[in-house]
């Protein structure tokens, strides 16, 4: 058959995996920007080369093993920027205090739900040392920087158990809100470092609405959104969330993305273990 007759369909290939993609990108990288340029370097390599993702039996492995070609040859750090603020300073700092790999193998696993087999094809590294690196990792980033979250969480079940877990991990947890007036009241009372909001609350308020709110009046601070319906909020509209968790979540999920976005997290008084 004639390939120039019959082009690949790359989009309807990557479609579906590509708001994940983005979303990794994002976490990997610290912000939507950032994160948005790798996944697009990877489109473009892909539309180059079609069969990067179409010769193997895994699609979603070859889009992410695509994307961590591209990462690697770059050094695997934030791209630097001109006006690169503190943030991505700060987080370039901290980059070199991990093992190397180790955060990529946290967030394939534990985020992105990738079996320990994947994440070796996709960094092409042998299994045994993904699964040294997800160990080290979930110790590491768990204990380089601790800091007080707010949760927004209207189920009571639901929003101990983010608690219990955000405590675990040594992080002080400030209040709970239901509510996005409580929300609000609450972390304008007791300033958060980090903020774990719910989309649907209680009063059939958003939390969306109300992690814009207290943003405007706090300034800057990592989101980790939990929703059920992620593809909502990974539209390509800014701004996205570079945090978000799916419903129904697992603990590891919950630490990664806790850890992750202290990570990447800017305000002064939080505590950074050197």
């Amino acid at each position: 058959m004639d390939d120039a007759k019959n082009p690949v369909d790359v989009g309807s290939i990557v479609a579906a995996d590509l708001p994940y993609l983005r979303r990794y990108a994002r976490a990997l990288t610290g912000g939507q920007t950032s994160g948005d340029q790798y996944a697009i370097a990877t489109l473009e390599t892909i539309v180059a080369d079609p069969s990067l993702v179409t010769s193997g039996p895994d699609s979603r492995v070859n889009l992410f093993r695509t994307f961590h070609g591209i990462w690697a040859s770059s050094g695997g750090v934030l791209e630097g920027q001109a006006d690169s603020d503190l943030l991505e300073r700060q987080a370039q700092w901290r980059l070199k205090h991990l093992t190397e790999n180790s955060r990529e193998v946290l967030l394939l696993r534990a985020v992105e739900g990738f079996g320990f087999s994947a994440i070796a094809e996709i960094m092409d590294l042998p299994q045994s040392e993904v699964e040294e690196l997800y160990a080290r990792a979930m110790d590491e980033m768990g204990k380089l920087v601790t800091g007080d979250v707010l949760i927004i969480e209207d189920e009571g079940i639901i929003a101990m158990d983010l608690k219990s877990i955000v405590s675990g991990m040594g992080h002080n947890v400030t209040n709970i809100a239901r509510t996005r007036d409580e929300a609000i009241k609450m972390g304008k009372g007791d300033v958060p470092d980090l903020i774990l909001a719910d989309i649907q609350l209680a009063d059939k308020s958003s939390g969306i609405d109300a992690v814009n709110a207290l943003l405007a009046d706090l300034g800057d601070r990592p989101v980790i959104f939990i929703t059920a319906f992620p593809e909502r909020l990974l539209t390509g509209d800014r701004p996205e969330p570079a945090f978000l968790i799916t419903k129904p979540y697992s603990e590891e999920q919950v630490r990664a993305a806790v850890s992750q976005a202290m990570f990447f997290a800017t305000t002064e008084e939080m505590h950074v273990a050197v």
